[in-house]
């Protein structure tokens, strides 16, 4: 055995969102960073949105990871994140107009590729076209995240590091640009961009963001070995993981706790907790199939309850999110992608008052009973769900912290979701604030 190697007592947790994204991730980053010596995003891009609610102040946030908001913890952007290097610049901006010290704390990965201007312009170009040739538009946010990712697995990305070498940079830039501008020009039918213009811009963040370039894996590691706990936070939601979600209906990165590893450039040995975030309902952005959706334009009816009283509105695009009955189906899919170590159930408030509350157990397809989402996104729009029923609660639920005090019916609806996924329910969120929170197990002492 080597001499002077010893197990690091740090312990990291992973918070995934089990659903189609939206879940309440980033109330739970901000409670458990009590316990964390640094946080890591290690996928997607300013498509995530994390809203946060300290002491009746609400903050979204969206590329930063959501640590920034508990003073002194370092944040770290990891490898898979795809960084549109002006909008991170506009978020630090926002965030120390309100008091916050970002820059000293931020660390960002030299391997991120850049979002560029001709990466929203196709983004939102194809989404056009699809919704203009009758294909059904896939619902993107438009920001560039897709044709950002493509340019990274086609090996011609512009990278965060290439911003430190403006020749080298340039160069790049512009065989990029002629590429991008051919399909823009061409097939999309929309403009072309210039060079010089997307250069200046490039060149003017760079100066910025040198000083918060770093080589975040190694970063994590060292901090391992001293004895820090890290926590990992995804974006989006299980199911719209671009291998394990429903495609086409998906973002563009692997959502999924495995991916915390490859993204941030650490080991999976390091991944010693997995907590999955659960709304009590079910909601999805976009385009795509949902089993238990409910309609929300139904005034008087649960689909439009649950929209209103949760809310439900994208942080990043304001669209309305589609509403419906929690779907554990679904959930066993993500349980198993995920190898989820236990539960946080939020928004639990937001079923109060309903006099009865339905849950997804399975469905029908094409004649069978089946107990767990299908893959195939054509298979998941023709089944239909199978419902268990229970009684709801006329009590309040908002605001509690102590089990016990929760109203019979809701504990006896969480208990058989625990049941049905085969996964301990850890946490749960009665209201949006930080303190609104029922600690049954903490994932940094389990």
């Amino acid at each position: 055995m080597q001499q002077g190697i010893q197990s690091a007592p740090g312990r990291n947790v992973v918070v995934v969102g089990t659903q189609w994204g939206d879940e309440g991730k980033g109330k739970v980053v901000d409670w458990l960073c009590d316990h964390a010596q640094g946080v890591v995003r290690f996928q997607g891009g300013h498509n995530a949105g994390h809203t946060l609610v300290i002491k009746g102040v609400k903050t979204a946030l969206q590329l930063i990871p959501s640590g920034i908001m508990r003073d002194g913890v370092p944040c770290y952007i990891g490898n898979g994140v795809v960084v549109d290097p002006t909008h991170l610049l506009g978020e630090i901006e926002r965030l120390e107009k309100i008091g916050l010290e970002v820059r000293s704390r931020l660390f960002v990965s030299e391997s991120c590729p850049l979002i560029l201007p001709f990466h929203v312009a196709v983004d939102k170009a194809r989404e056009a076209l699809r919704e203009t040739s009758g294909s059904g538009k896939i619902g993107t946010t438009g920001k560039g995240i897709g044709p950002a990712y493509e340019d990274k697995v086609a090996r011609r990305a512009l990278r965060v590091q290439d911003l430190l070498h403006p020749e080298r940079f340039a160069a790049k830039l512009r065989e990029l640009l002629a590429l991008h501008n051919v399909a823009l020009s061409g097939y999309l039918k929309a403009e072309a961009l210039e060079f010089q213009p997307i250069l200046d811009q490039a060149m003017q963040v760079a100066e910025q963001l040198a000083p918060m370039m770093a080589d975040v894996g190694y970063r994590i590691h060292k901090a391992r070995l001293a004895g820090a706990n890290i926590l990992f936070e995804g974006a989006q939601g299980t199911l719209l993981d671009i291998d394990h979600g429903t495609y086409p209906y998906v973002t563009s990165s692997n959502c999924v706790a495995g991916n915390a590893a490859a993204g941030a450039g650490v080991g999976p040995g390091m991944l010693h907790y997995i907590l999955g975030i659960t709304k009590a309902y079910t909601t999805r952005v976009g385009s795509g199939p949902f089993p238990t959706e409910l309609d929300i334009d139904a005034v008087g009816g649960v689909g439009h309850h649950l929209s209103t009283v949760g809310q439900e509105r994208g942080t990043v695009t304001g669209r309305a999110r589609r509403c419906g009955w929690l779907d554990a189906a679904a959930l066993k899919r993500s349980m198993i992608i995920n190898g989820i170590t236990g539960l946080c159930i939020t928004k639990l408030d937001v079923l109060d008052t309903l006099g009865e509350i339905k849950v997804c157990t399975g469905y029908r397809l094409n004649g069978q009973d089946i107990d767990i989402l299908p893959l195939d996104a054509d298979d998941i729009a023709a089944c239909e769900p199978v419902y268990e029923t229970f009684p709801g609660w006329s009590e309040s639920s908002f605001g509690i912290t102590e089990w016990d005090r929760l109203p019979a019916n809701a504990r006896a609806y969480l208990q058989r979701i625990e049941q049905l996924i085969g996964a301990p329910i850890d946490m749960v969120s009665t209201g949006p604030d930080r303190e609104h929170t029922i600690l049954l197990r903490h994932p940094y002492h389990a």
